[in-house]
């Protein structure tokens, strides 16, 4: 039976997107549709190359397609990585999405979970930059592999490194190794600026990922002024203790007006050499939390002795190559991440922010 393109597009409009809740068709998802008899080719571009239901959209459209009749369905799933519905204007407008790494006190390992977020976005198609915030005690360049290496410059212009597939700036490759940076707050805020907007060369770029320093002091209170997020991500252990904490970081972020993606559980338990686990500091409850808050979990980061020594050995990419279950976490919460981010760019603009 020979079909009609309105036949096709009326049938993919019972496709829905399994996390933005509307039919593809809707969402201009669908390109470049030819339908020869009972042949039908199309391209399905996705929001974020990094989807975590790609599979299920392609089945879903492959099984629409030939309940009317579609013989053969040559699909093709690409991807547009998606910024919010205001855009950038006067800072950043090459970035869409920039993202806010926290934690409401150190040692949890938002600096780890920082670089394998961006390592592992990039790893599934997107262009990432990685930014290190934590101004007063910088890890990027240990973690990154770049300790003593400086950046290029062009004019007046950092030009960020390009390691691991993403583009990374921090200002432990600007100053003295083991110098301690002891900075009052308009400094740390001064500093930051620079760094972020002033003197860095930004590409383009899907994800710009800002590993923050902890607690709720001037540096994320300066991101939030001077640019919209497109939302924060919260990692936290599992302990009570350190989950008081983390809800005051997220709190603050709400307060400021910059949208809470998701709460990641690191250290969530232990895998030891014969496979038996251990919960040290008693997994689950950043999951509780988040629910109780009403909002997204992203996922659970075991503790993996491989991903401490790929840390110090400066080989993020290595995490993604070794043990399954590791690889497998943090494929898990960087897809996880990528979806909240577009579900939150549907959605509508957030309020400017005013501080005064």
């Amino acid at each position: 039976m020979a079909l009609t393109r309105d036949q096709v597009m009326t049938a993919l409009r019972t496709v829905q997107d399994p996390e933005l809740f509307k039919d593809i068709v809707t969402l201009g998802m669908v390109k470049d549709v030819q339908v020869d008899g009972s042949r039908v080719r199309l391209n399905v571009e996705l929001t974020t190359p990094a989807c975590p239901l790609k599979d299920v959209i392609k089945k879903d459209v492959e099984n629409a397609l030939k309940k009317i009749g579609a013989e053969t369905v040559e699909l093709e799933l690409t991807a547009n990585t998606r910024g919010g519905s205001s855009p950038r204007k006067d800072v950043l407008p090459q970035v869409k999405n920039v993202i806010a790494v926290g934690a409401g006190k150190g040692g949890v390992g938002k600096s780890t979970v920082a670089v394998n977020l961006a390592v592992g976005l990039q790893r599934a198609g997107a262009r990432v930059g990685l930014m290190d915030g934590d101004i007063y005690g910088p890890s990027m360049p240990t973690m990154l592999g770049i300790k003593g290496v400086a950046p290029n410059v062009r004019g007046n212009r950092i030009i960020p490194h390009e390691v691991h597939g993403i583009h990374a700036i921090t200002i432990g490759s600007l100053v003295e190794q083991e110098k301690p940076l002891i900075w009052r707050g308009p400094m740390a805020h001064g500093a930051f600026k620079q760094l972020l907007l002033d003197n860095t060369e930004w590409p383009e770029l899907d994800y710009l990922i800002v590993d923050l320093p902890p607690g709720t002091g001037d540096v994320p209170l300066t991101l939030c002024q001077l640019l919209p997020i497109t939302g924060a991500v919260i990692v936290a252990t599992p302990q009570q203790v350190a989950l008081d904490d983390a809800i005051r970081a997220l709190r603050m972020f709400q307060q400021l007006g910059a949208p809470v993606l998701g709460i990641i559980e690191n250290m969530s338990y232990f895998i030891a050499p014969d496979g038996s686990e251990s919960d040290i500091f008693g997994r689950g409850g950043a999951e509780k939390a988040a629910q109780r808050l009403g909002l997204p979990f992203l996922g659970a980061l075991p503790m993996f002795t491989e991903l401490r020594v790929n840390s110090d050995m400066g080989k993020p990419h290595a995490n993604f190559e070794g043990h399954p279950k590791l690889r497998e976490s943090l494929e898990s919460i960087a897809t996880h991440l990528a979806g909240q981010v577009s579900i939150r760019n549907m959605q509508s603009p957030a309020p400017d922010l005013k501080i005064s």
